[in-house]
């Protein structure tokens, strides 16, 4: 399953990265860093406290919005779906968010092949509200009272800020953990990418 992800990316990579350098280094440029990040993030995700692993189904859920009405995971099939795992007193999250919302969320909100979701974790909708005043994020977040949903991912002890990157067939393309700059924008260049299919 890696290795199809790994030619996945690999051609979908060579596609779309357009230097002005020759064919022949891009394509040896491309294969080094897909290479690299997927050793990189196999013990990335080890470290992360992730219960579930990359080519892995998505462990399906129910999630419930603030305006009152649910969204489940399988009926986003034939979407590329990110989930990022958040709360209001999550420092981290907060600094992340905002580049969610102008990197991925305001440049594929419109397609109808992209769905993104918040899970705020253990938290009222006053504290979800919060947030999103404090963020200025405009994407969906739901409440996830009990991390119910949380502990199909990771570790119920896990600490959040963490995304999952799921594929139209529903499966997982990349976890992450943290806001880290070189991770984060290999996971735009992953969405894009998976949007171009």
């Amino acid at each position: 399953m890696k290795t199809k992800y790994l030619f996945f990316l690999l051609f979908t990579l060579l596609l779309i990265s357009c230097n002005g350098q020759s064919r022949r280094n891009q394509q040896a440029e491309t294969v080094a860093s897909v290479s690299d990040s997927l050793q990189r993030d196999q013990v990335v995700v080890d470290d992360y406290q992730f219960l579930v692993r990359v080519g892995e189904n998505a462990p399906d859920f129910t999630m419930q919005l603030p305006e009152g009405e649910s969204v489940t995971l399988s009926s986003l099939r034939g979407k590329v779906v990110m989930l990022q795992f958040t709360a209001s007193w999550c420092g981290v999250c907060r600094k992340e968010m905002p580049y969610i919302e102008s990197q991925i969320w305001q440049r594929h909100k419109d397609d109808p092949a992209f769905a993104l979701y918040g899970i705020d974790r253990e938290e009222p909708i006053e504290k979800i509200e919060e947030l999103v005043r404090a963020t200025g994020v405009t994407y969906p977040i739901g409440l996830d009272p009990d991390a119910s949903i949380f502990g199909r991912y990771a570790e119920k002890e896990a600490g959040i800020t963490r995304n999952v990157i799921i594929d139209r067939e529903g499966k997982i393309v990349m976890l992450t953990r943290l806001f880290k700059e070189e991770e984060f924008n290999r996971m735009v260049q992953v969405i894009d990418s998976l949007l171009l299919d």
